[in-house]
């Protein structure tokens, strides 16, 4: 954890990044250490969560995880994967869907529909490959989904690469464990 960057209660945080994170901080019931850190660029971080949340107005619940969590399995981000895994759990995914997600095999995952391989695919080869050499994967998401929603798909799978980079250069640890390492009753 890189201790140079103070961490910045929700109070510290300036008033119109208060407003846009409450509804978050009060559900969760804590500051997430990303926003702690990255609340000190308020201009930056509002832009970023407003542009998050119109990219899940865009696209389903679904594509959205489905993005998220390949992201955070190929970023190595176990802070964002356990709270999407969290996320897609509370949205009604199930369990056996989200490991089926996290092992990064579209190619063999039948509880995947046929738009979420593709999303996986697409996501697999733009971090994979640094977004080179990905037309056919593009073309498929296209053919599926539409253009709007793939352009959609490419902004999401930047934001989640953006935030799995902070998250590692900043050291930060998950705040939640992961659903699958949690002791049943």
């Amino acid at each position: 954890m890189n201790a140079k960057i103070p961490r910045l209660s929700f109070e510290e945080l300036a008033p119109d990044l208060q407003d846009s994170l409450r509804g978050k901080f009060e559900r969760l019931g804590y500051l997430g250490e990303f926003f702690s850190c990255t609340g000190h660029l308020p201009e930056v971080l509002t832009p970023f969560m407003e542009m998050t949340g119109k990219l899940k107005e865009a696209l389903p619940d679904r594509w959205t995880e489905t993005v998220a969590l390949t992201v955070a399995v190929l970023m190595d981000n176990p802070y964002e994967l356990h709270q999407h895994e969290r996320l897609s759990e509370k949205l009604g995914f199930g369990k056996d869907w989200i490991a089926a997600v996290e092992q990064v095999a579209p190619d063999s995952a039948p509880l995947l529909s046929g738009e979420e391989r593709a999303l996986q695919r697409m996501t697999f080869g733009l971090v994979a490959r640094q977004g080179k050499d990905t037309e056919a994967e593009l073309d498929e998401v296209i053919d599926l989904v539409g253009k709007e929603r793939a352009i959609a798909v490419l902004f999401l799978v930047g934001r989640y690469v953006a935030h799995a980079q902070m998250v590692n250069c900043l050291g930060l640890a998950p705040p939640v464990p992961s659903i699958f390492a949690e002791v049943m009753p």
